[in-house]
């Protein structure tokens, strides 16, 4: 009675090799999956030639909207920090007090006289030759 209930329970698949041992699969489910595999592993590999001549092509306007994308954010920080200044009690009045405090002695100190004009314009031309050269 015994070795009808073990015939019944073992499978037929079962391997009869020593324990321990793994049987090899046809493989024949495996193809199409490594097939793709393939395909996409050459096209990933092919990726960084691809971008490399898409930027080599689009070098210039890349660049510029890159640099209108970043001048738009930093306009949008700049108006957000200013707002946040505004929004704190007294330090606006207090900045524009400074300002017109600064304008008043730049008059003063440089526009008043004749002398002191010839003496500012002086110093652009000091700074102007300095940052651009004799040239200019």
């Amino acid at each position: 009675m015994e070795s009808k209930v073990q015939e019944q329970t073992t499978p037929k698949d079962l391997s009869s090799e020593a324990p321990g041992t793994l049987t090899k699969s046809s493989g024949m489910g495996d193809q199409p999956w490594q097939e793709s595999f393939d395909y996409v592993m050459q096209i990933l590999a092919k990726v960084p030639e691809y971008l490399g001549e898409f930027f080599s092509e689009y070098k210039q306007p890349l660049t510029i909207v890159g640099l209108s994308l970043l001048a738009i954010i930093t306009v949008k920080i700049i108006v957000a920090v200013l707002g946040a200044v505004d929004d704190i009690p007294l330090l606006a009045p207090l900045l524009e007090m400074v300002g017109l405090g600064y304008s008043a002695w730049f008059v003063w100190r440089y526009l008043w006289k004749a002398s002191n004009r010839k003496e500012l314009l002086a110093e652009f031309d000091a700074i102007k030759n300095q940052m651009f050269g004799d040239n200019a």
